[in-house]
């Protein structure tokens, strides 16, 4: 912190108090204000890759003396391809539709009064995330673009490139005359401030955490303000008997291998016993360099598969590590996955059609697909542009949340003198 003497209470509540006032400008910020806005933010982080990249290089190094995983690693890594990834993600946010002032339904009441409701933004935002420096840029261009003011509070691990990449968003919002306080960053790493930012009732109206289990828990445990969430990605892909065997392995080698560390990556795979090739798929995961745990089923089709453990079900893995497990028909299928799935993302690879709409039906998740990775649970993938998480909770919004996500409503009742009995 700058002044010693500031605590994280007194912190929160001088960046909750700016944040409310550009909150206030910001829903009255035009369409076109909010995208000029973002094509400026999108522009002065192409302007600044260098800066970003040696940022990100103090990271990368340091993050690596500390132990960090190579999946953490991943994550955390800039490069220029990444950089202009994360820059053409703000920019495409401004050419998506303004959520704010949508009429969603209007009734006329017989006595004449005409009731609306119209979308307005959720106010201010307080985002908590890990190591992935993609979500400063990511949280602050969907909370321009959804008329609402954040706080970023990021991880310890992405320190420099979190402070790049949000001078550059500020240069490029100030430039388009939007307020800077639009988009604060919590200036330091102090893990007292994450419980301030909990505790911020009346200065934060919502807290998004994106990171691992543990912050996600505690997120959820002592948030005093409403809390939009996943606790895990653990994602499923059911084999089911009609399936075509080159689509079913190209598309598991996919969900899983593509990329380990994101919480789309399928971490179970679920292979029908009548399915017929079975061991190709299990040897093209395996060929692929993944580890695969299977039970007894599974480790019969291929000497190189581990044991699966009563633990491997629930776990989300983030690597190149895959549990694996052979079911009798889709009830079965649905009732592992009801039993030890995080109703994220679930998938079912078939050609027939009936199986497949139960399947989508019947799977209770927040993303369900029919012959698709579950690499695509992904904002940029549905075109709402980037995304602020995958919620996987039944309140307020549900799957990617992006724009309209970060909105609310209002009832708007517009009268001719009506007065009530």
């Amino acid at each position: 912190m700058n002044d010693l003497t500031q605590t994280p209470e007194m912190l929160i509540a001088m960046m909750g108090a700016k944040a409310r006032r550009a909150a206030a400008e910001m829903a009255l910020a035009s369409s076109a204000q909010k995208g000029e806005a973002l094509v400026a933010a999108a522009r002065a982080l192409r302007d600044a890759t260098a800066k970003i990249i040696l940022a990100n290089r103090i990271d990368m190094e340091r993050g690596a003396a500390n132990g960090l995983s190579s999946a953490m690693l991943d994550r955390l890594r800039l490069d220029e391809k990444r950089v202009a990834a994360v820059a053409d993600a703000v920019e495409q946010v401004a050419s998506l539709e303004d959520p704010v002032g949508k009429l969603i339904d209007e009734t006329v009441r017989p006595n004449g009064l005409k009731l609306s409701r119209v979308r307005v933004p959720l106010g201010v935002i307080g985002i908590i995330y890990e190591s992935r420096p993609n979500v400063t840029a990511d949280a602050a261009a969907l909370g321009l673009g959804s008329g609402n003011a954040v706080i970023l509070r990021g991880g310890s691990e992405a320190v420099e490139s979190n402070r790049a990449i949000h001078a550059a968003m500020v240069k490029g919002i100030t430039e388009a005359g939007l307020p800077a306080d639009a988009v604060q960053f919590v200036p330091t790493t102090d893990r007292a401030v994450v419980g301030a930012m909990l505790r911020a009732v009346g200065l934060i109206d919502i807290i998004v955490p994106r990171g691992g289990k543990s912050l996600v828990a505690r997120v959820q445990e002592e948030a005093r303000v409403p809390v939009l969430a996943h606790l895990d990605g653990i994602c499923h892909t059911y084999v089911h008997a009609a399936a075509d065997p080159q689509m079913a392995r190209d598309i598991v080698v996919n969900a899983k291998m593509r990329r380990t560390g994101i919480c789309g990556a399928m971490e179970t795979l679920l292979i029908d016993r009548a399915f017929p090739e079975r061991e190709a798929l299990v040897t093209a995961l395996l060929d692929a360099r993944c580890e695969v745990r299977g039970d007894e089923a599974v480790r019969k089709l291929d000497p190189r598969v581990e044991p699966a453990e009563d633990g491997d079900w629930d776990t989300e893995y983030l690597d190149s590590i895959l549990s694996a497990r052979v079911v009798d028909g889709l009830d079965e299928a649905l009732a592992h996955i009801a039993s030890h799935g995080s109703h994220h993302t679930d998938a079912i690879v078939t050609n027939d059609e009936s199986v497949a709409e139960q399947f989508l039906a019947r799977c209770d998740s927040a993303i369900v697909m029919w012959n698709a990775s579950t690499q695509f649970a992904d904002g940029g993938e549905f075109g709402l542009g980037a995304e602020i998480g995958i919620s996987t909770g039944r309140m307020h919004a549900r799957g990617p949340v992006a724009l309209e996500g970060l909105t609310t409503y209002k009832w708007v009742v517009r009268g001719s003198g009506q007065t009530r009995v």
